[in-house]
């Protein structure tokens, strides 16, 4: 281990730090999570809500798609309204028209100026008080309030419902006619968005900032950015400066410049190792990938068009069978499962090389039985978001078979137990020829740290068994980005880079020690700022300025190890060089060069531009999201589950060539439609919305009058170039990988550079 003390001591010190952090300060979430009154009651003791209610109606969100229908607190999907922004506006409105008609006579909008400003100075003060005893755990309102409530309740019972005269707002929010049938579940729905609402409008006690933090921007009220929104997003550029220049000085002085390459083998090392039964099978796996990926782009290419038509696909009425929330459900389900195929597929290709290039015992059975399990799952658990979306789902069966509401976690709850399952056998699989690995003699660092991130991929997916069905919103939203965040951008970030490195190591392309050096010094680097960086999401969740404080400092570093992505590119680009036979690697080469670029400007640039709590305030919830989510999803880990994908293809299929055809059109076009969605739809309306939110509140950029302007509507039709150039692209690959598969699984390794080249020509 001396070789890599001083590293290995790093890594287990930001573990144990950053961890600890996550840990100490999700106390504090616990702790400072909005309270859930038992009643809301009026001044002259009328309930009008109760902590039953309220829970009763977070069910009844989370069955109708929940996050993927409008978002709470920020969170979802974009193209209805963000409920509570919208309830609370709502309910302001009503409040000062009841005002005016009150002591006035006349509409609100009719007052002159001064007459306006004093009516919403009154609206200022009631709203912001708070009134929660905390003694009897009850909140009063005002009569005039309880009217206003009253009022915002039955617009959404009629806009959840079938009410005629919103037909064409539902349209302009792609849902359903008659979304939650049940008027029942309808008037409880309303009882969580005031809810949600009631906590974005009452200060905390002891603090001039709302539960939220003032989010969101509401003049009406003073919603605005606190003073430690401010001071924290400077601190996290201070922060971002600072680790950049640490970084490039280390890069500097502590780099080792005396190692030359080794010399590559005059055959490719891989190829030489007899295919075992375990990898053989691996086939249906590969399959699933493209199958689930070619799935998944027709339904954003749906999804996408539903932000135009609402409920039609050009004139064909699919919003009853196939909903906008069910649509998005699907769309982004099916990515995460076709992402992890192509991880578990390529960890469980490597096991056997790991053991000497054989299976341990009964593996192919294994390898089997996963992939069967994995079926039942997809399978399962979308056919529950149906019955669910479409009602059919018994509601007290909603969270375990049905929908959870959840966005990246929306899939049933047995249907995550599942999941989990299947993650934890396949660690199982992995160890089994990992373990017996470490009797062998040799530097066993970096299979010890593959080991590590394969053994945390299969665990911390548990973290999503920390919440229930009506567990508080605040602390779900902890839990729920312990999976999203960092399971998925820390552990499958290490385990990604890990695997690479050991590839090739064992292909000879990079030395041993280079290979280990650099992975541990780059799980450092990813868990140094991802970790306690998982906070930046939980800004305006009810949570107090000590979450800012570590959420905004710290996931300013995650940016940090991107800004070397350029030569990690330029790396993969030279290992093409490096041998003849490299010739035949070169796709799933490229997908990895793709990971670095989208890795620098999606998750770096595009991820940063939204990170700052100032800039999250008012973005939240708008366009720019989706520009970060769609570059950093399929453009780090979609082209790297790809690039694992033709990887094992290649090798499973000793005797296959890919068509430079097939793959120059799925690599390119895939990169250029995720750029033309990007650039020419996602982020021009993303900026629109963050002008409208800064100007007028997020409601407004949010809201139907805003969206359904006609030069948006004309941008969201331009997407539509973008879609198809990148359905395309999937299409192509996914041919790629099947005709491939169909070759049959030979014998001889390819020898000659001229003849692939001139095979993939034909």
């Amino acid at each position: 281990m001396d070789n890599y003390r001083t590293l290995w001591f790093t890594l287990i010190a930001v573990l144990t730090v950053t961890f600890t952090l996550l840990g100490y300060y999700g106390t504090e979430v616990y702790r400072s999570a909005p309270p859930l009154p038992d009643r809301i009651l009026t001044a002259e003791g009328r309930t009008i809500y109760t902590k039953a209610d309220i829970l009763d109606g977070q069910t009844a969100w989370q069955s109708v798609g929940g996050m993927q229908l409008g978002s709470i607190w920020g969170h979802g999907a974009y193209q209805a309204p963000d409920w509570t922004a919208d309830w609370l506006h709502r309910e302001l409105s009503n409040w000062l028209e009841l005002a005016a008609q009150a002591d006035y006579g006349t509409h609100f909008d009719a007052l002159d100026g001064e007459r306006q400003a004093l009516l919403t100075t009154r609206l200022k003060r009631e709203y912001r008080h708070n009134t929660f005893d905390a003694a009897t755990g009850t909140v009063t309102v005002s009569k005039r309030r309880a009217e206003a409530i009253a009022e915002t309740a039955a617009y959404y019972d009629r806009l959840f419902g079938t009410a005629p005269e919103l037909q064409s707002t539902r349209e302009s929010y792609a849902m359903k006619e008659g979304t939650l049938p049940s008027k029942e579940r309808r008037a409880a729905l309303g009882a969580f968005f005031f809810w949600t609402a009631w906590a974005a409008a009452t200060e905390r006690p002891g603090s001039s900032a709302t539960y939220t933090n003032n989010w969101p921007h509401e003049p009406w009220i003073g919603n605005q950015p606190t003073g430690e929104n401010i001071v924290w997003s400077i601190v996290s550029v201070a922060f971002l400066i600072a680790g950049v220049g640490l970084l490039i000085w280390g890069w500097s002085f502590l780099r080792k410049r005396d190692e030359s390459e080794p010399k590559a083998p005059a055959r490719d090392p891989l190829s030489l190792i007899a295919l075992t039964p375990s990898q053989r099978a691996l086939g249906k796996y590969l399959f699933l990938v493209v199958a689930l990926l070619s799935f998944q782009v027709l339904l954003g290419g749906l999804t996408a068009h539903y932000t135009v038509e609402g409920q039609k696909f050009y004139g064909l009425d699919l919003s009853h069978w196939l909903p906008y929330s069910l649509a998005r459900t699907w769309h982004i389900q099916s990515a995460l499962f076709w992402i992890a195929t192509g991880f578990l597929a390529a960890g469980l290709f490597l096991a056997p090389i790991i053991n000497g290039g054989k299976d341990p015992a009964h593996q192919k059975v294994g390898v089997d039985i996963l992939f069967w399990a994995l079926v039942v799952v997809v399978v399962g658990s979308f056919v529950g978001n149906y019955l669910a979306i479409a009602q059919v789902m018994p509601k007290e069966l909603n969270f375990w078979l049905g929908h959870q509401g959840f966005e990246y976690v929306d899939l049933g709850r047995l249907w995550q137990i599942g999941k989990f399952a299947g993650v934890a056998f396949w660690l199982a699989l992995m160890l089994r020829g990992i373990v017996p690995a470490f009797r062998r003699a040799g530097d066993k660092h970096l299979l010890a740290l593959l080991s590590a991130s394969v053994v945390a991929i299969g665990l911390f997916y548990s973290a999503g068994f920390f919440y229930g069905e009506r567990t508080h919103l605040s602390v779900m939203e902890y839990w729920r980005w312990w999976v999203v965040h960092l399971w998925v951008e820390g552990f499958f970030e290490v385990f990604a880079t890990t695997a690479l490195a050991f590839i090739f190591a064992t292909l000879g392309l990079v030395s041993q020690r280079m290979a280990t050096t650099a992975s541990l010094a780059s799980a450092s680097l990813f868990m140094l700022g991802g970790v306690p960086g998982t906070f930046h999401h939980l800004y305006f969740s009810g949570t107090t300025t000590p979450i800012m404080a570590v959420g905004a400092s710290f996931s300013a570093l995650e940016v940090v190890p991107l800004v070397v992505l350029g030569h990690e590119a330029w790396e993969h680009w030279r290992l093409k060089e490096r041998a003849p036979w490299m010739t035949s690697l070169k796709w799933p080469l490229m997908c990895f060069i793709a990971v670095a670029f989208w890795n620098m400007l999606g998750a770096g640039v595009f991820g940063f531009m939204i990170n700052p709590p100032i800039s999250l305030y008012y973005v939240q919830g708008l366009n720019t999201t989706p520009v970060h989510a769609h570059s950093a999803l399929f453009g780090v880990y979609g082209f790297l589950a790809l690039g694992f994908t033709l990887l094992v293809l290649r090798y499973i299929r000793p005797q296959l060539v890919f068509s430079e055809r097939l793959m120059s059109i799925g690599f390119w076009w895939l990169n250029a439609g995720l750029a033309l969605m990007i650039t020419t739809s996602l982020l021009p309306i993303g900026l629109f919305q963050f002008h409208a939110s800064v100007s007028q509140g997020l409601w407004y950029a949010r809201s139907e009058a805003f969206l359904q302007q006609p030069f948006l509507e004309t941008l969201r039709w331009v997407r539509t170039l973008g879609d198809v150039v990148f359905i395309v692209g999937a299409f192509s690959v996914a041919w790629q990988v099947i005709s491939g598969l169909g070759r049959g699984a030979g014998a001889l390794p390819l020898q000659d550079k001229a003849a692939a080249l001139a095979a993939g020509r034909r």
